[in-house]
């Protein structure tokens, strides 16, 4: 009795381990040809191919206002110097925009925009030389803003700035026009016109309004009431 339940144990253990390889063997197969099968108590997922991202096109914002600054040209504060010309060719290229920071590019191009409209050689403080300050600021910070878009600080100065701007140039425009059309030549400033006052007539503004005419027309005839009575 003993054997026949030993013999039993060890044809069933058999029996499974053959059906296990199998069952291994069947999802080996299916894997390899790329169909989902279930093996025992799990799935085996397809093979998937991760292709290589296409490369994204780089933006081409506006050109640089300091791309018209020759390399050679020297800096703002060697070049009313007489010796900078004159010597050899190592020293010029030090003392040359070539190696130059971009705030040094910045301080020379905002010169040459306050050279363009100046009244005269001493003129710092004039309204065109303030709107020459304002652009050369406001197409820096365009500038920036094109690489870093989620600069908020300096949006915000920009916005500042062309507010700004816009208030001198209006002014100017009604105090001198050749000035004003002069600054909008020589600095590339297309103008546009504010929009006229317009006010949306809500009830609420309707009612007051109607009230206050109502109001004027009962004082004016208590007036006329005192003078025809005096």
């Amino acid at each position: 009795m003993f054997t026949s339940l030993a013999l039993r144990a060890v044809l069933k253990s058999s029996a499974g381990a053959l059906c296990s390889a199998g069952s291994a063997k069947t999802c080996s197969s299916a894997l390899l040809s790329g169909l989902r099968v279930s093996c025992g108590s799990f799935a085996v997922q397809p093979l998937v191919r991760h292709y290589a991202r296409a490369a994204k096109k780089k933006k081409t914002g506006p050109e640089s206002q300091l791309t018209d600054l020759p390399p050679t040209m020297l800096k703002m504060d060697y070049a009313a110097v007489p010796l900078a010309q004159t010597t050899d060719d190592l020293v010029k290229r030090l003392l040359s925009l070539e190696l130059a920071c971009h705030s040094e590019k910045l301080q020379l191009k905002k010169e040459q925009m306050i050279a363009k409209v100046q009244r005269d050689e001493n003129d710092r403080s004039s309204v065109e030389v303030k709107v020459a300050i304002l652009t050369t600021r406001i197409r820096n910070y365009r500038e920036h803003l094109q690489k870093h878009h989620k600069d908020k600080a300096n949006k915000r100065r920009m916005l500042m700035a062309i507010d700004r701007r816009k208030k001198l140039l209006k002014h100017l425009r009604l105090v001198r026009y050749d000035a004003f059309e002069k600054v909008c030549e020589q600095l590339g400033i297309t103008y546009t016109f504010p929009p006229e006052y317009h006010r949306r007539a809500t009830r609420r503004w309707l009612t007051k309004k109607a009230f206050c005419i109502k109001v004027f027309k009962e004082v004016q005839k208590q007036k006329a009431e005192q003078r025809a009575s005096s």
